[in-house]
């Protein structure tokens, strides 16, 4: 059976977007995520970070710098009782990115190819899915791969942001999520062993031998 998942963009929806955050003593959460993420879990969801990450190709940090920064947020969420499946990143930037980097790829939202290589992947049933983001490519890149459900996370001060109905839903606060898991807990009870975690771009994977590929 397919399983639904629960994408997030990551910068302004899981931690404050202050900029490039790849340290942990610049990383702060969003109020309720870790409460979110573990309905997800309860309910049987896959939980699936999707996010772009052109600081690696503008060459603010490094790759391994990303990674070794996600390894420690996985961390934090499983201190909780949270579990992340899957994390998908995009470093390139079609204008500002250096090198191999400088790319108009198939990956960076608003395009669909992270949410398409997690169908894949996971077996995932997008109709049934949701996406949360703060930024109208979020949602768009959801919606061209298929996500049922699309919501613009947009914090008290920023209902400025105009949204298209057809694109998606908007949230004030992330807790305005927790309805979704809460009547699914009974009817869908994770009973899967927990999946290790696997961070991936368009050629690398720190898992080995589960290499991703966005063309």
């Amino acid at each position: 059976m397919k399983r639904k998942a629960l994408f997030l963009d990551r910068d302004g929806v899981v931690n404050v977007d202050s900029g490039y955050v790849h340290e942990p003593s610049t990383c702060v959460f969003m109020d309720t995520i870790f409460d979110i993420v573990r309905g997800a879990n309860r309910a049987g969801y896959a939980v699936v970070l999707i996010t772009n990450q052109a600081g690696i190709g503008r060459g603010y940090f490094s790759l391994d710098q990303f990674q070794t920064f996600t390894q420690w947020m996985l961390a934090e969420f499983e201190q909780r009782d949270a579990r992340i499946d899957r994390v998908y990143f995009c470093p390139h930037h079609p204008e500002f990115g250096l090198g191999q980097y400088r790319l108009a790829c198939d990956c960076r939202k608003p395009q669909p190819g992270m949410l398409i290589q997690a169908r894949d992947d996971l077996d995932l049933d997008m109709p049934s899915s949701l996406m949360v983001g703060d930024k109208h490519s979020d949602l768009e890149a959801a919606a061209r791969a298929g996500v049922g459900h699309r919501f613009l996370f947009t914090p008290a001060g920023e209902e400025n942001v105009e949204l298209p109905l057809a694109l998606g839903t908007r949230i004030a606060l992330l807790s305005e999520l927790m309805p979704w898991f809460e009547q699914n807990e009974l009817a869908e009870p994770a009973h899967q062993p927990a999946p290790s975690t696997t961070i991936s771009d368009e050629t690398t994977s720190l898992k080995k031998g589960l290499p991703t590929a966005f063309r």
